[in-house]
């Protein structure tokens, strides 16, 4: 990545960030986190309470991207074929038509997806991995750019199916709005419009693409490869833990890495930014052993412990 390459991937990113927050009050780091997910080419799971703002967030960047937005409503009786599409007889031509479904768009929110049957939420799998679906042997690709941003309701579970630990490793980041401070508050409740409506395009989806290419040029130094890998293997051997982050899990905390060194108009990744991702990235892809959940453990806890017991690389001089 050149100097005018790097510079011009920091302020689109920055513009993004500062148009998405004009919409989502009060929520900076969460913005970036989503925005680093996307031009990560990953995905992200928002455990949050209703009304934080999760629907405003994937308008304003559709909007930002000049993309598309869509949202589907989990709910028990949701079908695989109202997430990715159908095929459906058109009499006049005489031949089968492929209706496409919500998946096919820029930003698709999942809004409380453990409420639908697992069978509907591995409708998401094939797309979520692989940027294509799959009907009556036909494959339809979603196009670029494309991030799911799936919700759940951390509070609420009766009639809901718990993720699991093979699904919620397939998102990139987990994260959550919260609710905002006070002065965001007043600001909102200042006036009720749809703040989404007012935002102006930052970037094209052409440009979001190149954004994509261009991290994956970011350099990466075999250190701090090892330091990825040790903070892998830490959450694997905390006693606190019955299942530690996968190398999947590692692949996308060095792509995250990535696309926050080229974020800071870097064309190299630096530990303090394996060291500020691993928490969103690594946590919600360990399982607790059962007396430490019982004890009141959290994952976030043993990402923080592993963290601080792994030594970062020492600069070369």
């Amino acid at each position: 990545m050149t100097p005018e390459q790097s510079a011009w991937f920091a302020e689109t990113f920055a513009g993004l960030v500062g148009n998405v927050s004009r919409a989502v009050l009060g929520a900076d780091r969460p913005v970036r986190l989503v925005l680093t997910a996307m031009i990560a080419e990953g995905h992200v799971l928002l455990e949050d309470a209703p009304g934080t703002g999760k629907t405003s967030l994937a308008k304003a960047i559709a909007a930002s991207v000049q993309g598309t937005h869509q949202r589907i409503q989990f709910t028990p009786d949701l079908l695989p074929s109202d997430v990715t599409g159908v095929t459906i007889w058109d009499q006049g031509a005489r031949t089968f038509q492929f209706h496409p479904g919500p998946v096919f768009t820029s930003v698709l929110l999942a809004d409380e997806i453990n409420r639908a049957s697992p069978k509907t939420q591995s409708a998401l799998l094939e797309v979520m991995e692989e940027g294509h679906v799959t009907v009556d042997r036909d494959t339809h690709p979603v196009g670029r750019p494309f991030v799911v941003i799936a919700t759940q309701n951390p509070v609420e579970q009766a009639g809901t199916y718990r993720l699991p630990e093979a699904q919620l490793d397939r998102f990139l980041v987990r994260t959550s709005l919260g609710y905002p401070d006070r002065t965001a508050t007043v600001e909102i409740l200042s006036g009720a419009r749809d703040r989404t409506r007012e935002l102006d395009a930052v970037v094209t989806t052409a440009g979001v693409v190149e954004m994509a290419e261009l991290a994956q040029t970011v350099h990466v130094d075999g250190s701090v490869l090892d330091y990825v890998a040790r903070l892998i293997e830490g959450t694997r051997e905390d006693p606190q833990t019955s299942l530690g982050a996968s190398v999947r899990g590692g692949l996308a905390l060095v792509r995250a890495a990535r696309v926050q060194a080229a974020a800071a108009g870097r064309a190299y990744v630096i530990p303090d930014d394996v060291k500020d991702l691993a928490v969103p990235v690594l946590a919600h892809r360990l399982v607790l052993d059962p007396e430490a959940d019982f004890l009141g453990a959290t994952t976030t806890q043993v990402v923080e412990r592993v963290l601080s017991a792994t030594p970062p690389p020492v600069a070369r001089a």
